[in-house]
């Protein structure tokens, strides 16, 4: 079944609040539309990805690049066009492993992943079933974690502030919490998931994000003190700073039982690969939107389950949900349960997400299952 032609939209929309991570803070929700449409009227559709500096240069990819390279082929043989896009001969300049920030080899990669994600929604409408079942089927609902934790602006004390959100997460539905740490001191940061762990019990899972924000001593601090206080952390994320990758991260894996989970901002599963042999870690969060898409991200999954490392996946449930359920080391789907955080994910996919008893269910209709709703991105379209 040949591929007609594709679309690219650009969304961006203001956020009602500053959310400050360990590193970073987010006032606005940019993401992108990608269509693929099929000979036979078919249209692949999903939606994926952060990012406001680089967005333009990714739609301009996909329309002016990748999109001409597509036409005419074959949407079924994934992993020829796959290599295709990798393979496609664009001056995009140097990008070394290890780095988050989004550098021309990354514009190229989320611009691929855009389309494999696209494609994979109309191969699952082509054969009438879900993505998940066309990766191997695991389960049809996912455990799932809310991604929150942000320092308060409003002065108001953190402990306190992290407690009265534990709350908020379980009214959702969420299992546990991934927590934001990295921006405050050690000894604020203790605190904040100390005060986490009284309020959620036992029972509640908590993960910790320090989005590369501290160096390789100060991590392996922090996770002895958790470890010696008996928090159950169930992960420690992104720890160290991204200049200090792998070697960081082998020391502190050498230092403390607490799994170190890495990945989301990495492009290749090259670069995943050395995470695992060079960095010793326990679990990869890779990105779908940013490392090539579901095609590549299934390669990872593959060789992570060889070397006994698990899969989580960064935010983006709307195609991870598919990815948590195919793959029997895959842990969680993340969401934020903060409305305010991420309302894309409230208002655009219509039906979605649907979480009961602290489980995701799996969409089951055909492709990713999901159906955006027009008006909401004509709300929120901007010309790039």
């Amino acid at each position: 079944m040949k591929i007609e032609h594709v679309e690219a939209i650009a969304l961006d929309m203001q956020l009602q609040e500053v959310f400050k991570g360990g590193t970073y803070q987010v006032a606005t929700r940019p993401t992108i539309i990608t269509r693929v449409h099929l000979e036979n009227g078919l249209v692949g559709e999903t939606y994926g990805g952060d990012e406001f500096h680089t967005q333009a240069q990714i739609v301009q990819v996909i329309r002016d690049h990748l999109g001409p390279l597509l036409q005419g082929q074959d949407v079924r043989d994934f992993q020829r066009l796959w290599e295709a896009m990798f393979n496609i001969d664009l001056d995009l300049g140097n990008r070394g492993l290890h780095q988050l920030d989004m550098h021309p080899r990354g514009i190229l990669l989320q611009a691929i992943s855009c389309l494999d994600n696209a494609m994979w929604d109309a191969r699952g409408k082509l054969y009438d079933v879900p993505v998940y079942k066309l990766l191997g089927g695991v389960r049809d609902r996912v455990p799932v974690i809310s991604i929150g934790g942000y320092y308060p602006k409003d002065g108001s004390d953190p402990a306190v502030a992290i407690a009265k959100e534990v709350e908020s997460v379980r009214q959702v539905g969420c299992i546990g919490i991934k927590m934001k740490v990295g921006r405050a001191t050690l000894e604020e940061d203790f605190e904040r998931v100390r005060a986490a762990r009284k309020a959620g019990g036992k029972d509640f899972v908590i993960t910790v994000d320090a989005n590369q924000g501290w160096h390789p001593l100060d991590a392996v601090k922090f996770c002895v003190a958790m470890e010696k206080a008996d928090l159950g952390v169930r992960w420690m994320e992104e720890p160290v700073k991204w200049y200090d990758q792998t070697d960081g991260l082998m020391l502190l894996a050498t230092k403390t039982s607490i799994p170190i989970n890495v990945g989301q901002g990495e492009i290749t599963g090259r670069a995943c690969r050395d995470l695992i042999t060079k960095g010793g870690v326990s679990i990869l969060n890779l990105d779908v939107t940013l490392c090539g898409g579901i095609t590549e991200w299934q390669r990872v999954a593959d060789m992570a389950r060889f070397m006994n490392v698990e899969m989580a996946h960064h935010e983006e449930p709307q195609v991870a949900i598919h990815l948590m359920a195919a793959n029997p080391h895959a842990l969680f789907v993340e969401i934020f349960a903060n409305r305010q955080r991420d309302p894309l994910l409230w208002e655009l996919p219509e039906g979605f997400p649907d979480i009961r008893d602290g489980y995701m269910a799996v969409p089951q209709a055909p492709g990713l299952g999901i159906r955006l709703r027009p008006e909401v991105i004509e709300r929120y379209r901007v010309d790039v």
